[in-house]
């Protein structure tokens, strides 16, 4: 498939976008709670789309019949997966959680063979092994006597479960319920659709950080960086990242795309050595080396007949 210019802007847009967001996450550690973040993001991105996909809300009794799949996408993709991340960033760098982020499709192999009984091939098991060595890599810190000590900062731990959470997320929207298929789907468009989870999100990321606030009560220190770093992940991870993934996966396809979700470590590296002076090491490179080529061999032969 010949890329387009356009596509591979489309496509490119995401991940730096997506770095930006891990980048500005570590930088608010200590200032913002990372519940408290997730929450916040999600409340201005509700804002920010209601002018577009506000026409969801004229028949209620479309999301009330489909409540329980539609608030489960809320938890899972707004409520859960970034409260996680910036969770995972109080200990660890945006540099670590990327290219763990990276490992998202061994998961979704792994829950589509499990939950969904899909076929695998051996190219993907083969893929998913040198994507797990990437992800062991980055665990390691490139001592490997370090998994034999079982010494991982809490951080990674977090994400690799926020990988999971998105992992399944990914799934429910791919395998939706007979209400949200075919004819029986409501009539929304992209935002329409992502308002109503935003909306249901929101609920579940403010009833989180409420929980954080009883458990580990910390003050907001607002200053303009703070502000705009607020408004940075609610408009551009948040918004334009979902719109342009949406536009690039279209175009292209999940399988080419995914080649270009692999950039987020790399725009990782190069803004946290630039924002926040945290160079990659070795160990970083080879891990995305590992993902890269896992991902590869998976997708090696997606087009089969």
């Amino acid at each position: 498939m010949n890329l387009s210019l356009s596509s591979i802007f489309m496509l490119t847009l995401p991940p730096l976008f997506w770095a930006g967001n891990a980048v500005v996450g570590r930088l608010l550690v200590g200032v913002v709670p990372p519940v408290a973040l997730n929450a916040m993001r999600w409340t201005l991105a509700l804002l920010i789309l209601l002018p577009l996909g506000w026409r969801a809300f004229k028949d209620i009794g479309a999301i009330g019949q489909r409540l329980v799949y539609l608030s489960i996408l809320g938890l899972l993709g707004m409520g859960s997966y970034n409260a996680l991340l910036y969770g995972a960033l109080q200990t660890s760098t945006p540099i670590n959680v990327t290219l763990i982020a990276a490992s998202t499709p061994i998961f979704m192999l792994f829950i589509g063979a499990t939950v969904y009984g899909v076929k695998t091939r051996w190219t993907d098991w083969l893929g998913a092994s040198l994507s797990l060595v990437g992800v062991a890599t980055v665990l390691a810190r490139g001592d490997w006597l370090t998994l034999l000590k079982v010494r991982m900062v809490p951080g990674d731990l977090l994400m690799l479960v926020a990988v999971v959470v998105w992992a399944g997320y990914t799934w429910l929207l791919a395998r939706p319920p007979a209400s949200m298929r075919g004819a029986d789907r409501p009539s929304w468009n992209w935002a329409e659709f992502l308002v109503v989870q935003v909306l249901l999100g929101c609920a579940w990321a403010w009833l989180s950080a409420g929980v954080e606030h009883q458990v580990a009560p910390m003050s907001i220190t607002w200053s303009p960086t703070v502000f705009w770093a607020v408004a940075y992940v609610a408009i551009g991870p948040s918004v334009l990242a979902y719109w342009c993934w949406g536009q690039g996966v279209a175009t292209v396809g999940p399988a080419v795309a995914s080649f270009f979700a692999n950039l987020t470590p790399v725009f990782a590296a190069m803004l946290s050595a630039a924002l926040l002076g945290e160079s990659p090491a070795a160990h970083h490179m080879v891990a995305f080396g590992f993902i890269v080529m896992g991902i590869a061999v998976s997708s090696s032969q997606v087009n089969r007949g």
